[in-house]
């Protein structure tokens, strides 16, 4: 133990001795360190980002779209076609034992007016479900019921973005909204939630109960969409087959051939939208590895400089008892420290810039623990890496032929 104790103070000693240029060697490996946290940090920051969103479309949640329509060779997508229709709705609530909630939906957009104030949002035939599926309280006043459903009531529940543009300063419960003129009453306003993965308000938008907007407003009989909703996690793959099932047995879609239809669930979402998230991670942490290994070249640069400017001192050293594996150690433990020591410090700089990053441009960070352990593991092994070979010159000097060298 004092053996080590004292090799540390003579590297320690001998690394002082050229302060300037033990800086900037250390200068790579700070660097390689620093980029690598900040990198981290900033991938997994929008990671972070994006699973929350995806979470705030609620737990458990499969979406089924209607297929898609062409009209003069010009594809409308999933939804256009209006091949779902409110009794598959009620068939995959009543018929699959794994599915707790359903909403039917309709979507559409347009201009919408109270008083003499109008706004052009995004309108959405709902069940009751639909905001318990989307984990979407209602903060002032209640949703609509099941009766409103049955009966196609004209009452509506709208965001914090519609009641800002068309009632600003006051309650929006118990006002009159005019959808394409026809006319809904307000009964509540959900809690906001800012802006989706997309960059879309998810505050601008009304929704109405799906039979009123189906009858009374759009005129129509099929459905864009279903949400539904499953009791766990684990039963998202199962219950996304049997629905797959239950349609094209309903849609008479015989073997061979496409459905009408398409059905999502939560995970399959998460996946794909944090995909480009992990591969932009990766590869801007690779990158800023390439730096650590420069640094470490640069490292073992300096270190073959050192011991061809104290081959005399080694000559002295091994003259007097020094063994080959003492310089070895002596030498080993100079590149260590400048690996471990420009690690630390480049783990410093990538989290404070990491932190000017999240203040400057209001993007997330998020910085793992393990990920300060790899970069840091990874500065001493660069350290012990491109420091063996110049060390293991030096532990093979002849003591004699050292002694000679001016």
């Amino acid at each position: 133990m004092n053996r080590i104790v004292a090799t540390i103070k003579v590297a320690v000693r001998a690394l002082r001795r050229n302060l300037l240029r033990t800086l900037l060697t250390m200068l790579g490996m700070i660097i390689g360190v620093g980029a690598v946290i900040a990198m981290v940090g900033i991938g997994n920051g929008a990671k972070a980002q994006i699973e929350s969103q995806i979470a705030s479309m609620g737990q458990n949640v499969i979406l089924v779209f209607s297929g898609s329509m062409t009209r003069s060779g010009i594809h409308t997508g999933w939804g256009g076609a209006g091949t779902l229709t409110t009794e598959d709705a009620e068939s995959i609530e009543r018929e699959i034992p794994g599915v707790t909630a359903v909403s039917p939906e309709i979507q559409s957009s347009g201009q919408i007016a109270a008083g003499n104030q109008n706004w052009f949002t995004r309108i959405l035939g709902e069940s009751p479900a639909y905001f318990e599926i989307r984990r979407w309280p209602v903060l002032l006043g209640a949703s609509f019921t099941e009766q409103d459903v049955r009966a196609a009531n004209k009452v509506a529940v709208i965001g914090k973005t519609i009641a800002d543009q068309l009632f600003p300063g006051e309650s929006p419960l118990g006002q009159v909204i005019r959808v394409r003129s026809v006319p809904f009453t307000i009964v509540g306003m959900l809690t906001p939630k800012g802006l989706s993965i997309q960059g879309q308000d998810q505050d601008d938008l009304i929704v109405v109960p799906y039979t009123a907007l189906m009858k009374r407003v759009q005129r129509v009989t099929t459905l864009r969409s279903i949400n539904a909703q499953t009791a766990s996690p684990t039963l998202l793959n199962p219950v996304q087959q049997q629905i797959t099932e239950l349609l094209r047995q309903r849609h008479r879609i015989t073997m061979g051939k496409d459905d009408d239809f398409t059905v999502r669930n939560q995970q399959e979402i998460a996946e794909t939208a944090t995909a480009q998230s992990k591969t932009m991670t990766w590869l801007l942490g690779a990158i800023a590895m390439v730096s650590l290994i420069v640094g470490g070249i640069g490292i073992m640069n300096i270190m073959l400089v050192s011991v061809t400017e104290r081959t005399r001192e080694i000559g002295i050293r091994m003259a007097i008892g020094a063994r080959g594996r003492d310089i070895l150690l002596q030498f080993l433990t100079e590149a260590v420290t400048l690996g471990v020591a420009g690690g630390l410090i480049g783990v410093a700089v990538g989290v404070g810039a990491s932190h000017i990053v999240a203040v400057n441009t209001r993007w997330p960070t998020l910085i793992p623990p393990e990920w300060v352990l790899y970069a840091f593991l990874f500065s001493a092994i660069v350290g012990i890496f491109f420091g063996f070979y110049p060390a293991r010159k030096a532990s093979r000097l002849d003591p004699i032929e050292a002694l000679r060298y001016e």
